[in-house]
């Protein structure tokens, strides 16, 4: 069992491997070469850069307390009691292979060894090493940044025991978070070697089909299935230095074309290396983003590919989106039929090079370059007969393992093998997959808006199917009614999660919101208000445990009914936040209320303690609309309790959440509604000046400190003396100053703002 980790090599993938050990909250060793003056130098750097990265290294950078530094010379003996040893040093073989050397006289004898090489052998590396260190050696290849790129290749030797690499591909999963994939010892691995040969062919390929890159942009992110960074954004983020050196090892190693344009050599030599020198193939420009002129190596302003055909595509499923692409009428569907046919072809031929099945394959594009489909299944969604049809467009040869495909790589619960037989999918242990639920007929309620899916052993979920699951009137409908369901039926329990890629939910209907108060419908919304209210306190009182699973956007509305849960298994990602004053309004699903309870209950224990602080923490955090960065820090805001866990890895969060599910469940009784103390015109009067001052400042807006001031009247109970009122005492009050805000013309406007770009807006 590995209970502590090393890392040599505190470089930027060391220092975030071990950030990322350390954020697990593992001890973690990091050692680096000594320095002159202060011999922890470069270790101690490689922490401070962790520590200050963007996005952040760390998911509560108070995790950095288990990181022990040092140097290869004076502290290797740190090593000694380490479980699991990761070499992230320089990529040559010869200092790799004298750190071997000395390790394998040091380690434990149990004690497992891996190289982050991203490119060389393992036999390479391995030269001159006992059968006992060749034993405990693999490959274990994370991609940058380690905390936030979900994929973990595993390289195994052909001498690697079974049980080493067993062991850290359950400390990588369950553990660090990450999709694992077994990769063969060949240059580049899987995903580096598909998905540089990519890039390197759009950058061609623009040129031949004379676009710009903000045009292959457009082309090459979420309307074929990829992040929004595409082609050059992505290029940026990673360093162009990086991509240069990459392609070169790996033409080096393969013998292959990975020759970049002579142009992109030049941006190097010249120090345009991406994001980190502030400009490479885009730079920001007096915060507007400009974009590179291959052609004359200037910046011009930013382009938008507005296309007809292209807004039509938009909000197709992937599958049907992908096919249509590569319809897109002259320059466009060239550049990208020529894309996909060339990619397509590679990845067909080197598939059984450098993995041991297809399947493989999809996971190390959808896991480390954040493909929403890996490549076999795009092939699919196209039809092999398209496919070859592409090739001979472009002059390609059919490759062999298209030959041995019948109709579909996938099909039937079976995926096609590289020995030409369909193999059944494995299901992975502790993975509950709700698209394989719904095909299997697990769907017990259905509409539009959300879904009751049975998940097995008596434990229901409840799906939002909206967009960004947004809360609106359908899904709390379909909430109402899986809560009755599950309690005639006599479930045990119900979990409400779902398979979004980005959002839990970004909260209420804001669309819908809007329109209602732009029409006068004050009754409507003051009902609309008070049946979300009463949705979430159904979370709270059902006579059946509710475990809410959040990851990623956890906004408003689907911050409060994860506050309401009687419990909570949240992903480690966790973005969540009361964020309605970014709008204009306040937390009215009960959000307001509890986050007044929770501080107030805890400071009860202490008879000393000013409840005063419980309301000031409450209004800190609503007023600021504060977000939590992940799951860790969400604790020490208040938005997660102790007793509240967490999922390191997303693909086990909904198997997680049904068995905390099954650990309420017996002898289940629901709380006893509580009374809260609340202070009245004291903290009014605290809360009223403070706000008051912040304004004087100049700090804050007119209408920022209106809606200070109504949060603060919700905090205190309203004016009075200070006293225990019931939950929907402060559910009126919130529901009252909701209203009283969206009123306002300056909050309707920050509303349509946000609805049409996304940002908010300070009138």
């Amino acid at each position: 069992m590995i209970k502590k980790v090393g890392v040599v090599g505190a470089g930027t993938m060391g220092s975030g491997i071990a950030a990322l050990v350390a954020s697990a909250g593992v001890p973690v060793v990091l050692l680096d070469i000594p320095g002159k003056e202060d011999r922890n130098e470069y270790a101690k750097r490689g922490l401070e850069r962790a520590l200050k990265a963007k996005p952040a290294a760390f998911m509560d950078p108070e995790r950095a307390r288990y990181i022990e530094i040092g140097n290869t010379e004076d502290d290797l003996e740190k090593l000694k009691d380490c479980d699991w040893v990761v070499e992230a040093i320089i990529e040559k073989p010869e200092p790799k292979q004298a750190l071997y050397a000395r390790l394998e006289g040091l380690l434990k004898p149990t004690a497992i060894i891996s190289s982050n090489t991203s490119g060389i052998p393992m036999r390479v590396l391995l030269e001159g090493r006992s059968e006992g260190f060749r034993r405990r050696f693999l490959g274990t290849h994370f991609f940058n940044p380690p905390r936030y790129l979900h994929l973990l290749e595993l390289i195994p030797t052909p001498e690697t025991d079974p049980k080493v690499l067993e062991e850290i591909r359950r400390f990588g999963e369950r553990i660090l978070g990450k999709g694992t994939v077994l990769a063969k010892d060949s240059p580049g691995f899987i995903a580096n070697r598909l998905g540089v040969y990519g890039m390197v062919q759009a950058v061609r390929l623009m040129e031949k089909h004379g676009l710009t890159i903000d045009e292959v942009d457009a082309l090459t992110g979420p309307l074929l299935g990829r992040p929004n960074s595409a082609t050059f954004r992505t290029a940026d983020l990673t360093g162009l230095d990086v991509l240069k050196l990459v392609t070169e090892e790996l033409a080096q190693a393969t013998g292959e074309d990975f020759a970049l344009p002579e142009w992109v050599h030049r941006l190097v030599e010249e120090g345009r290396l991406g994001e980190k020198a502030g400009a490479g193939f885009y730079k920001r420009v007096n915060g507007e983003i400009y974009t590179l002129d291959y052609r004359t190596l200037d910046y011009v302003p930013r382009t938008k590919l507005e296309l007809p055909e292209l807004r039509a595509l938009r909000d197709l499923p992937l599958r049907e989106r992908l096919a249509k692409a590569l319809d897109l009428p002259g320059k466009y569907g060239a550049f990208l039929r020529e894309l996909f046919a060339k990619t397509a072809h590679y990845t067909l031929e080197k598939a059984p090079e450098i993995a041991y099945d297809l399947v493989s394959v999809d996971q190390a594009l959808e896991w480390g370059f954040a493909w929403e489909e890996g490549p076999f299944k795009n092939m699919d969604a196209v039809g092999l007969s398209r496919v070859e049809a592409l090739f001979a467009e472009h002059g390609l040869e059919v490759p062999g393992l298209l030959r041995k495909a019948q109709g579909a790589f996938y099909k039937d619960g079976a995926y096609l093998g590289f020995d030409g037989a369909y193999h059944p999918l494995t299901k992975r242990e502790g993975v509950i997959s709700l698209k394989a639920l719904k095909s299997e007929g697990k769907t017990l309620l259905e509409s539009k808006e959300a879904a009751l899916l049975d998940l097995g052993d008596g434990v229901a979920l409840l799906e939002f199917r909206t967009k960004m699951n947004a809360i609106g009137e359908g899904v709390i409908r379909m909430l109402q009614k899986s809560l009755e369901y599950v309690e005639e039926k006599g479930y045990l329990g119900l979990v409400i999660g779902n398979e979004d890629p980005r959002a839990f939910s970004a909260g209420a209907n804001l669309a819908l919101i809007l329109s209602l108060a732009q029409e006068g419908d004050w009754d409507e919304l003051s009902l609309a208000v008070r049946q979300f209210q009463k949705a979430s306190m159904s979370l709270r009182y059902s006579p059946f445990p509710v475990v809410v699973a959040p990851f990623g956007l956890t906004l408003g509305g689907g911050a409060e009914f994860t506050l309401h849960a009687d419990a909570v298994q949240a992903h480690a990602e966790l973005y969540m936040g009361l964020v309605e004053a970014g709008v204009g309004l306040l937390p009215a699903g009960g959000g307001t209320k509890e986050m007044l309870l929770r501080f107030t209950q805890e400071l009860a224990p202490y008879e000393e303690a000013d409840p005063f602080e419980a309301v000031k923490r409450a209004f800190n955090l609503i007023a600021l609309a504060r977000t939590s960065t992940s799951a860790l820090e969400a604790k020490k805001m208040g938005f997660l309790r102790d007793r509240d866990r967490i999922s390191m890895n997303r693909d086990f969060l909904i198997a997680d959440a049904k068995r905390r599910v099954l650990e309420l469940a017996p002898d289940y009784r629901p709380p006893l509604p509580p009374r809260i103390r609340v202070l009245g015109s004291e903290a009014l009067g605290n809360l009223r000046y403070a706000v008051w001052a912040f304004r004087e400042a100049g700090e804050i807006t007119d209408h920022d400190m209106r809606i200070g001031l109504e949060i603060a009247y919700v905090l205190s109970g309203g004016e009075g003396p200070a006293r225990e009122v019931s939950e929907w005492d402060l559910l009126d009050l919130e529901r009252e100053a909701f209203l009283k805000l969206l009123g306002t013309r300056k909050t309707q406007e920050r509303i349509a703002y946000t609805l049409k770009t996304g940002k908010p807006l300070r009138n």
